[in-house]
């Protein structure tokens, strides 16, 4: 997916594990298909699974998530880091193994209960916002920050999209005053790809690489990612958004959808269809 990412094959994490974890040498290892962007992850045995940065800037995520999770208590099932690793074998970053988290991604048009799952996701986002710790790291969240870069995804994807209609949505954005409220603890990237379901509900939530306090819209996207029509007003009554937060987490989903799909049209065809899905979703709301 990216230029200069790693090519990370099972016999490399085979030898790191022989080499620093012996005690797991001899279970199966197989590489998982994922429509994430920074990371590898390869199912160790039942119960556990390895995660390998395979690019230049989530090489810090192992780091990251062994200090706080830890710490962090949800009302979901989240992963917990049983061991880290060191640099080895040729692979040049600190890497973890995990607990595996049970379940399966919710799909966009596959909720078979969707008003409950957004009822689900609301309070986890609101679990997340009240978690009592110090230290977190800043989220960065201004909406003007990504003015130069939004503009030119337009502009490149003048043949996908109503560029016009587009522009317009974000222009009304960064009209609409800035946040300039408390910040709350954030997951930061609560996606498909990152919410599991057993049996329709949702009981687990991976990846905390992005976890740490900002705007409380960071965790909105998942609005348009993920949610449509009712369901999504359901969400958004549940965590009682005003309109000019509305806005903003709009304005954000819209952002990251027109970054992804000129980077991923090609690589990552599950990404790219989700960017698709945000984009269309967001012209037709607002």
């Amino acid at each position: 997916m990216h230029a200069d990412e790693l090519e990370i094959p099972v016999e490399t994490v085979r030898r790191l594990i022989t080499a620093q974890h012996p005690r797991w040498a001899d279970l199966p290892i197989v590489r998982l298909p994922s429509s994430g962007t920074d990371n590898a992850m390869f199912r160790l045995g039942d119960d556990l699974v390895v995660r390998m940065p395979r690019i230049h800037w989530a090489s810090g995520s192992v780091d990251h998530e062994a200090q706080w999770l830890p710490r962090i208590a949800l009302p979901v099932t989240i992963p917990r880091v049983v061991a880290v690793g060191a640099p080895g074998e040729g692979y040049p970053w600190t890497w973890a193994v995990l607990t595996w988290v049970p379940g399966t991604n919710p799909v966009v048009g596959g909720l078979r209960r969707p008003e409950q799952f957004a009822e689900d996701v609301a309070g986890l986002v609101r679990a997340v916002r009240a978690t009592d710790l110090e230290g977190g790291v800043v989220k960065s969240g201004w909406l003007a920050d990504r003015d130069e870069q939004v503009r030119r995804d337009i502009t490149a994807l003048a043949v996908d999209i109503d560029t016009e209609r587009v522009r317009a949505i974000w222009d009304d954005a960064l009209a609409t005053a800035e946040w300039d409220g408390e910040r709350t603890w954030v997951h930061h990237d609560i996606a498909p790809g990152n919410l599991l379901l057993t049996d329709d509900r949702l009981t687990g939530l991976i990846d905390f690489s992005g976890f740490g306090v900002g705007d409380p819209t960071l965790d909105l996207g998942v609005a348009w990612n993920l949610l449509t029509g009712t369901d999504r007003a359901v969400f958004r009554e549940a965590l009682e958004v005003d309109d000019a937060d509305w806005t903003r987490a709009r304005a954000r989903a819209l952002a990251q959808a027109l970054v992804q799909l000129p980077y991923y049209r090609d690589t990552n065809p599950a990404l790219a269809a989700n960017a698709r899905h945000v984009i269309a979703e967001i012209t037709a709301e607002a």
